[in-house]
């Protein structure tokens, strides 16, 4: 997570060096005297009062300075970082509207100048080849927004520049919570272009062009026309109530590329739209466009999907229709190929509390909750510009945040409500409901109220609530549906050109998909969960509902959650009470590697466990070991409290009460009619130290007989003469469900697995 270098109450302008004048001497002061302390301190005792006070206030000045930017931390990186201490609570912010005054251009030269359409960038070096191509667009003003980086010279024929001084001076709210480098100053410039007549503006930046120089044949710019107004988009079926997002890209022929922002979870989600609604135009408030070239794609596509110094060239299909998202189903926007029309100025802002890399992402799902209100929607249209890839490293560091809460975050959206009657005061609403929930902290929602505050001086309306807005999806014209078959176009995995048996192998991931789809992972990581942690969630997240990471250590900024692996079972509870509708719950110890391609047939109504619990290690005798002799006498004393069902199960499994049933433990599997009778026997456990590999098999026992369970897992590898601190692979093998024991310890080491996974599943070559 990166935390701004400036403290939200620190002013946007620059500070420079005074030239002080040289003190004249006092004559008085001239005459050299002879003064004990007690005279000199009589005499100066003013003096000596007023550099106390000084003192005192310099102290303080630098401890609320300190404390100023502690509370600054942003808080979208974690769950759990709004548990940070404050010394009161947010109030919900209440501005009076009417009595804000106007902002009139006084200070810059172009006072009297006016447009209706504006691209605003956000420049630190000189002019691109890509933005003096940008500055030719037709009918089109250039709007540059200089910061602490952007050379003092700056100067591009036909664009306007706002320097950080000129910025200072328009006497805008919002410039006093902006830090110095960073292009979300193009706040500034929105609220600049709103004053000089905006109605349409374009969120570009310095390394795109527009293809054929012509904004207006790829965008609908006129929405009251009768042309745009009776146009039929395609739009996202919303007949998956847990669907809330989809991945734009597989529409336009690159279904194994993903945009920046989507959740790792639905990364595996490569089946095109199978039937489309379809919705009246007019309403596309928000208008994104796809990149050719160098699409919106986050760290993770970027450092895996890199081949040496090679750019990336990636191309979507021209031909196929633009799309809208329904409400209810959410698409990644980003901050440089995206139109916003009038009636969508309002989410132009940009937050501050928030990583570089996350905020036009969280920008724009807040902006699609809150244009249900209004009526509008959101469409994405073919290739509209073309982006140079400078082969420059992308920061992981600065959107860490948005791999770990974004699907957190669109989840919060979709469930969000707000009484208010005026739009601005739903925003207000929702920037508090946004603080209270950890995305970002309260300088983001005095930022919001100072945003509101700037439009409403510059002029702006803000667009009227819908009658009737009740956050059903969009009904579509008809009953009928459309179909459309995206082309395949080519795309690039590890170096490797897609084979033709693509769609065979999309197809298998989609039924994996529907059959894990509503079965929630639950992953202990023992190796170094900073490493790994991100790639089991990508891994698995393509299969499973969700993926629940644990560990020794709590990550805030990963979402991985403290736990004790010899005692596993007792968090497995809390985890279980998250989700609803869910079919069942895995468990996987990530020395375990799971083939979920061999499960397919397994029975997701009953238990899964390695050899059937009772039979899978021989019965230990207790009296070898003082360990199993307190292991047994916590068993017994365990079953002897157990429900009539729980025990007469539990007694027929075990042969006596002198034997002890051990287990791996590593994977298994309970399915959701059992999840109320392990939860039971976890309260059962109470504060004994039963380890995990004994109080699995002993659950397992007593919630059903062994002849029931599934025997799938009966297959897997396992092998217990196997160091585990070694990353062998020698014995892995992609014909069993499950191979014991695999060290993955780095990123090196999961590409290595990758390959060898990849012979079940072939499109895995794609993510890694």
């Amino acid at each position: 997570m990166i935390i701004q270098d400036q403290p939200a109450s620190k002013s946007s302008k620059p500070n420079y060096s005074l030239n002080l004048k040289s003190s004249r001497k006092n004559p008085l002061l001239s005459e050299t005297k002879n003064l004990d302390f007690s005279t000199w301190a009589s005499e100066n005792s003013l003096k000596l009062f007023m550099i106390t006070v000084l003192t005192f206030t310099v102290a303080a000045y630098f401890f609320f300075f300190h404390n100023s930017i502690a509370d600054s931390t942003p808080l979208f990186c974690s769950q759990n970082s709004k548990i940070l201490h404050k010394p009161q609570k947010l109030k919900l912010p209440k501005p009076n509207f009417n009595s804000i005054h106007p902002i009139l251009d006084k200070s810059s030269p172009y006072s009297s100048f006016s447009s209706e359409q504006w691209i605003i960038v956000s420049v630190s070096g000189y002019p691109s080849e890509s933005l003096q191509s940008l500055v030719k667009t037709k009918g089109w003003q250039v709007l540059a927004i200089g910061n602490s980086k952007t050379p003092n010279d700056w100067c591009l024929k036909g664009a306007i520049f706002l320097s950080l001084d000129q910025q200072s001076n328009l006497g805008f709210r919002v410039v006093d919570y902006l830090p110095f480098e960073s292009y979300v100053r193009k706040s500034v410039g929105y609220l600049f272009a709103i004053q000089h007549g905006a109605r349409r503006i374009f969120d570009a930046d310095d390394r795109g062009e527009v293809i054929g120089g012509d904004l207006g044949k790829h965008f609908d710019l006129d929405l009251d026309s009768v042309q745009v107004k009776e146009q039929r988009i395609f739009q996202y079926g919303s007949g998956n109530s847990n669907r809330t997002v989809v991945n734009p890209y597989v529409h336009f022929g690159q279904r194994s590329v993903w945009p920046r922002g989507l959740p790792l979870e639905n990364v595996g989600e490569v089946g095109h739209e199978e039937l489309y609604s379809e919705v009246l135009g007019g309403k596309q408030y928000i208008q994104q466009g796809i990149s050719n070239g160098l699409p919106d794609v986050d760290s993770i596509f970027y450092s895996t999907r890199k081949v040496g110094s090679e750019a990336f060239d990636i191309r979507f299909d021209e031909q196929a229709p633009k799309v809208a998202a329904s409400k209810g189903i959410m698409v990644p926007l980003n901050s440089f190929n995206t139109l916003f029309h009038y009636d969508a100025f309002w989410s132009l802002m940009l937050p501050v509390s928030v990583s570089t890399m996350a905020s036009d992402v969280l920008r724009g799902y807040l902006a699609q909750r809150l244009l249900w209100e209004i009526g509008g929607f959101v469409v994405v249209y073919p290739p509209t510009v073309h982006r140079l890839d400078k082969t420059e490293t992308y920061p992981f560091i600065e959107e860490k945040d948005l791999h770990v809460n974004v699907g957190r975050l669109i989840k919060f959206l979709n469930a969000w409500r707000s009484e208010k009657k005026i739009l601005f005061e739903k925003i207000i609403d929702l920037s508090y409901s946004i603080e209270e929930e950890g995305f970002w902290n309260e300088n983001d929602v005095k930022l919001t109220v100072a945003w509101l505050e700037d439009l409403i001086a510059v002029g702006y309306l803000q667009p009227r609530l819908e009658m009737d807005s009740k956050l059903t999806t969009n009904v579509g014209l008809t009953d009928d549906r459309k179909d459309f078959v995206p082309q395949k176009l080519p795309s690039k995995h590890l170096g490797v050109e897609e084979s033709g048996s693509v769609n065979y192998e999309i197809g298998n991931l989609i039924r994996w998909r529907r059959n894990f789809g509503d079965v929630v992972l639950i992953m202990f990581v023992s190796g170094p969960v900073h490493r790994t942690g991100l790639e089991w969630r990508l891994l698995y997240g393509r299969i499973f509902k969700t993926v629940v990471i644990l560990s020794t250590e709590a990550d805030a900024d990963l979402a991985v959650e403290e736990g004790q692996l010899d005692k596993i079972y007792k968090y497995l509870p809390k985890v279980f009470s998250r989700f609803n509708n869910t079919r069942g719950f895995f468990f996987l110890h990530d020395s375990t590697i799971l083939n979920y391609w061999s499960l397919s047939q397994a029975d997701k109504s009953k238990l899964w466990i390695a050899n059937k619990v009772p039979t899978s290690k021989p019965m230990v005798d207790p009296k070898d070991t003082t360990w199993f002799t307190k292991q047994a006498d916590m068993v017994n004393k365990v079953v002897g409290t157990m429900p009539a069902h729980l025990q007469v199960n539990y007694k027929e499994s075990s042969p006596s009460q002198q034997s002890l049933a051990l287990c791996g433990s590593e994977v298994f599997y309970i399915p959701e009619r059992f999840i109320s009778d392990f939860v039971d026997l976890v309260d059962l456990v109470g504060d004994f130290e039963i380890h995990h590999k004994v109080a699995v098999p002993m659950f397992f026992m007593a919630m059903d007989l062994s002849q029931n369970f599934d025997p799938v897992l009966n297959n897997m590898i396992y092998k217990t003469n196997t160091l585990l601190s070694t990353s062998s692979f020698s014995f892995y093998s992609a014909q069993v469900p499950a191979v014991y024991p695999i060290n993955v310890s780095s990123e090196s080491d999961f590409v290595k697995l990758i390959r060898l996974m990849a012979a079940g599943d072939p499109l895995l070559m794609e993510l890694f």
